[in-house]
């Protein structure tokens, strides 16, 4: 059933005050003559201050943004993270109603400004009760840790689509999707607090059931999912990543901000033997938080590991039993053949099992063969050259020292026994994670032929700069390694030499191209600039 959003002021400020965000209400006297103190600062000594929710007037909002370029008659703004009091210079004459903000703009603007100790949480506070509390109305499931989150999330949605007939909506790095069979490309991992209820909003009136959403760290750091509370949460694996002065400043922050998802659950699936497991399952227990693990065995015996056990048949390929105990306690199996390949991708296969059934879904159920359609364009993605059978590329969104190793790991289990020759496409984010490009270069320099280094999603940092970075990381010298600006070409240059190897030494060249996937644009000045996309470019040269 449809619900039209609504807030009124009065109740935003009970709510702000009920969660002891709240340090008092200005109601500007829009009569009274400004004046200036002893250091120059304009005040109005007429203007409200209070904390009397009945004080203030008693109006619904017409809108609620967190951009003042999209301020409607009757709106609520919030002025959150790196807010600049410019941006207020037109909120009167839009008909700014009211702000949000740590900081009262009562010299920029006529509009109620209700001052808050946290902008962030209060706008995700704000926003959920605006949209009607939307997670109440759905099975919501987060999915964390470094790698895996993403494939692991669509497995989980194609499960329970298959199990209710489409109605699991999916917020992720790649995709949104509101209607169960709608996609379209994010620009965030987990999106900002109000995107993010504004979409669980739409998802509800669409007739969605469940919503599987990726939590990054970050989520948890700028409180985009605060007050969220997960029916089922997964925590995956751990290695360091986004550590940099302005995201983690340590590793230790990264996990911590990781952690917080179990006590922010109703129930946890955690991998087997992850690193630093223990205390993720301690946070568990201290929290009440009952607690599922998953794990993949190559063991002959076939033992369970973990409560979701997947074996696999084939070490290299994506095939495996899933083992379960029949009523008798005897071990039974089901094989499942997954499209996607990598062994990596069957541990994420176990985790989705494990959150499904954590969330209601029978283990005998035939829904969870749904796993072995899914294919995520960009993801582990193959291309065969048209003119050489001995060429062949894959896309993959491998970005740090963990993704590129396992992409390394499957290639050689793959392809191994025909002795490869590998190039490497990559650049690395700019502005952040600085760790992402050395553990680029440390995982791939001494198991591959060729490194070409180009741009990715650079910011405002200079692309030639994270690729000078990068390069002077490389301490193999035997590694031919060079730099193409233009990610374009490097591809194109990639694929020749190629070529070129496969057509002199008769052997198989493997071209992978990391970072990018099928993404259109690449970030360059906090602007999106139009790409190919890598899977684009190598399917044009390919059939050339």
């Amino acid at each position: 059933m449809n619900t039209a959003p609504h807030l009124s002021l009065r109740h935003a400020v009970e709510l702000l005050r009920s969660a002891h965000l709240l340090h008092e209400v200005i109601v500007p006297d829009r009569t009274a003559e400004q004046t200036e103190d002893v250091e120059g600062r304009v005040m109005d000594s007429a203007d409200m201050w209070t904390c009397d929710p009945a004080a203030v007037p008693d109006v619904e909002f017409s809108s609620i943004t967190y951009d003042s370029r999209r301020i409607t008659r009757g709106g609520l703004l919030f002025c959150k993270g790196g807010f600049r009091p410019e941006y207020l210079a037109s909120a009167d004459d839009a008909g700014l109603a009211a702000y949000v903000s740590t900081t009262p703009y009562t010299t920029r603007t006529q509009a109620i400004g209700l001052i808050v100790s946290d902008d962030k949480e209060a706008m995700a506070l704000l926003a959920a009760d605006y949209y009607g509390r939307p997670q109440d109305a759905l099975t919501v499931i987060g999915i964390t840790g470094t790698k895996g989150k993403t494939t692991t999330a669509y497995f989980t949605q194609a499960i329970l689509n298959a199990a209710t007939g489409t109605k699991c909506a999916l917020f992720s790095s790649v995709d949104n999707c509101t209607d169960g069979h709608t996609y379209v490309e994010s620009d965030l991992t987990t999106p900002e607090s109000l995107d993010l209820f504004r979409m669980m909003r739409q998802a509800v009136d669409a007739g969605m059931e469940y919503l599987v959403m990726e939590v990054s760290s970050q989520a948890y750091k700028v409180k985009r999912v605060f007050g969220l509370t997960f029916d089922v949460a997964a925590f995956l694996n751990i290695s360091p990543d986004h550590v940099s002065s302005i995201e983690h400043p340590t590793f230790e922050d990264y996990f911590w901000c990781k952690r917080q998802i179990v006590r922010n659950a109703r129930r946890l699936v955690l991998g087997a033997g992850m690193i630093h497991g223990d205390v993720v399952a301690q946070d568990a227990a201290a929290c009440g938080v009952p607690c599922t693990t998953f794990a993949v065995t190559a063991d002959a015996a076939r033992t369970q590991h973990a409560d979701v056990t997947l074996a696999l048949t084939h070490p290299g390929l994506p095939e495996f039993d899933y083992i379960t105990n029949g009523t008798d306690d005897a071990p039974t199996s089901t094989h499942f053949d997954l499209s996607m390949p990598g062994d990596f991708n069957v541990a994420n296969a176990a985790a989705a099992i494990a959150i499904v059934e954590a969330a209601g879904i029978s283990k005998d159920s035939p829904a969870l063969k749904a796993m072995e359609e899914v294919r995520i364009s960009g993801r582990m993605e193959l291309f065969q050259d048209s003119t050489d059978p001995n060429v062949i590329a894959y896309v993959d969104y491998a970005h740090n020292f963990a993704s590129v190793t396992a992409l390394l790991d499957f290639i050689y289990e793959r392809y191994g026994s025909r002795n490869p020759r590998i190039t490497l496409v990559t650049g690395s984010a700019g502005n952040k994670a600085a760790d992402r490009r050395r553990g680029i270069i440390a995982a791939a320099q001494d198991r591959i032929a060729r490194l070409v280094l180009t741009s990715e999603d650079t910011d405002t940092e200079s692309m030639r700069a994270i690729m000078d970075d990068m390069d002077s990381r490389v301490t193999n010298t035997h590694l031919i390694h060079d730099e193409i600006e233009d990610r374009t070409s490097a591809i194109e240059s990639a694929i020749a030499g190629a070529r070129a190897d496969a057509k002199t030494n008769g052997r198989l060249n493997v071209i992978l191209a990391i970072g990018k996937g099928r993404e259109k644009w690449i970030k360059y000045h906090n602007k999106h600039v139009p790409y190919e996309s890598d899977t684009g470019v190598i399917a044009r040269v390919f059939a050339q």
